[in-house]
């Protein structure tokens, strides 16, 4: 059977989610072979196994934490070089996309970017895209070379499928080019406690209508009951009431979540772009002429400041 190779995302041997994901598109087209790269990268097998793996390539050169994306690229073309596989999947994270557009330059091969789905077709991998502002929906397939795929996180379902998960060491050959950009320095990023955006099956946003910075506590308080991420227009992030990093839309983050709660958001172009492929929306806005009704599952028209606290109070007696 043909083989599909797939990025693995890690922290120090922790699997993300959107890894997990992409192993089961990768079972639709072939055997999933793994690629992980960096600090913990052996630790990752377990799980990915369990995942539908059928092996493991693996190296723990220091070179993936102390330079840029080049040395993650030439270890992807090496396993390409290796494998022969009828695809290449990545997370469609920033890093995720520049990795794949190098590899797809250095292996003379086209690129699919942010796909919410992939099977098989005749000519080869099919990919899904939601684009124009997700008016549009189209399918894709790369017609010359090995198929590099960028996939959206939740695009598919997390689904266990023991397989071997077989350990191979992974052999790379680091160019001068690998080292060119060298990190200097790391800053962690304080956590909230709250899952990462773009990965959240939940996400609970705030726009203009929140009305200020001090106002964002009602929105967290209803994203912390659900153990949702929470997000925010371009207006408010804008008017400085939340942080850029937490932006859903076109010049923001692309999120697409199970659920997605918009509140005090009138619906612009640029913000549906960013959320438009979630599978069910809610929307809460005072203003019946709100565009954001146009494309909801659930509205409600209210005021955010009597519907939100009275959701989230809902929530917590049921969670008991």
């Amino acid at each position: 059977m043909a083989e599909v190779l797939v990025y693995v995302d890690h922290v120090d041997g922790a699997v993300r989610k959107p890894t997990l994901e992409l192993l089961t598109l990768a079972r639709r087209l072939g055997d999933p072979v793994a690629v992980a790269l960096g600090a913990g990268a052996g630790a990752t097998a377990g799980v990915l196994a369990e995942h539908g793996a059928v092996k493991v390539l693996t190296d723990e050169a220091a070179e993936y934490a102390d330079y840029l994306v080049v040395p993650k690229v030439e270890a992807l073309q090496a396993a390409v070089a290796a494998v022969s596989p009828v695809a290449v999947l990545v997370p469609s994270s920033a890093e995720g996309k520049e990795v794949a557009a190098r590899l797809a330059l250095r292996i003379t091969s086209g690129i699919i970017t942010d796909a919410i789905d992939v099977e098989a077709g005749e000519s080869g991998p099919v990919a899904t895209q939601s684009v124009f502002a997700a008016s549009f929906t189209t399918r894709s397939i790369v017609t010359t070379g090995v198929a590099v795929i960028t996939v959206k996180p939740n695009s598919a379902p997390v689904e266990a499928a023991p397989a071997a998960g077989t350990v191979e060491a992974l052999t790379v050959t680091f160019s001068a080019q690998a080292t060119g950009t060298k990190v200097t320095g790391r800053t962690p990023r304080e956590s909230t406690g709250r899952p990462e955006l773009t990965e959240a099956a939940i996400v609970v946003s705030g726009g203009r209508g929140v009305n200020g910075a001090e106002n964002f506590a009602v929105i967290e308080a209803l994203a912390d009951s659900l153990g949702a991420a929470v997000g925010a227009s371009r207006a408010a992030v804008d008017a400085g009431w939340y942080p850029h990093s937490n932006q859903v839309g076109q010049t923001g983050k692309s999120v697409s979540p199970q659920l997605y709660i918009a509140s005090g958001i009138s619906g612009a172009i640029q913000h549906r772009a960013g959320m438009q492929t979630s599978k069910t929306i809610v929307a809460i806005n005072k203003d019946a002429e709100a565009p954001i009704f146009d494309l909801v599952d659930y509205g409600v028209v209210g005021d955010l400041f009597d519907v939100v606290p009275a959701l989230t109070a809902e929530v917590n007696t049921r969670k008991g």
